[in-house]
């Protein structure tokens, strides 16, 4: 009885999703295969690996999308710790009492929330990139953390605003420090009610990192870009570019749900 019980709730549930998985990539495959040899195309599969590792001198060695993937992440990682930081200083100033620093925080966050990713790039990489003495790595970086930023702030204001006063009420009863209200007391609770659409934008700053491409930086989108225009092998090669952001944006979705399990984190 325990048995049937424990298939009826984990190994169906599991099973059934697996199946429908396996028919939906089974039908994706037949897709493509009929598109491309209705196109005359033929898949060269074989030669992807090449582009991933090579093997020289008796070790393995990161081809051209695993440089670019190093670079991807390193861009994102790097702006993920601006965002963060953007985000959370203009959520507090969004809740100051400053009136020039509630103008400030609005100002910033509806111009970069109203206007495209890309006119900005290109604004920081031609016009004030130079200016302040900016390379290209550091624009890419600037450009990410202040557009994610914008959208990290409306998060951690919501998260802010959703701690009962009495909170901080009770902790200045207690003599602590602003700063050991928030460090110790607020921000724990933040971080367990905001880390489920935090995540999301964890998720969306790496798929825009790819847009970074237009500024000739080396990451994933340009490797796979060179590749192509030397092989001649589009549809291989953007699928697996497609694959390997996959991979990373799940495996965060994954570490996510785990830190979300561990903080008790959820919608409230």
């Amino acid at each position: 009885m325990q048995l049937k019980t424990t298939y009826s709730k984990i190994l169906k549930p599991v099973l059934s999703g697996l199946a429908q998985i396996a028919i939906l990539t089974l039908g994706l495959i037949w897709l493509l295969d009929s598109g491309a040899e209705a196109m005359g195309y033929h898949w060269q599969w074989e030669r992807v690996p090449d582009y991933l590792f090579f093997f020289e001198d008796g070790e393995w060695w990161p081809a051209e999308l695993m440089d670019g993937l190093l670079v991807t992440v390193q861009i994102s990682a790097i702006s993920l710790v601006f965002t963060l930081v953007i985000g959370l200083g203009t959520a507090l100033l969004r809740l100051s009492n400053s009136m020039v620093g509630r103008g400030l925080a609005r100002g910033y966050i509806e111009l970069v929330r109203n206007t495209p990713l890309l006119v900005q790039i290109y604004l920081l990489y031609f016009v004030f990139g130079p200016v302040i003495g900016l390379d290209r790595f550091a624009t890419a970086v600037l450009a990410l953390s202040l557009f994610q930023g914008a959208y990290t702030a409306e998060i951690f204001r919501a998260g802010l605003a959703s701690i009962p006063d009495g909170q901080f009420e009770a902790c200045r009863s207690l003599g602590l420090t602003k700063f050991s209200t928030y460090k110790d007391v607020i921000l724990p609770q933040v971080i367990q009610r905001i880390l489920p659409p935090l995540t999301n934008e964890v998720i969306s700053l790496i798929k825009n990192s790819s847009i970074v491409s237009v500024m000739a930086i080396f990451d994933l989108t340009t490797e796979g870009r060179n590749i192509i225009s030397e092989t001649a092998m589009p549809f291989e090669i953007w699928f697996t570019v497609a694959a390997i952001y996959l991979v990373l944006t799940l495996s965060l979705s994954g570490l996510s749900a785990w830190l979300e399990h561990r903080l008790g984190a959820q919608w409230r």
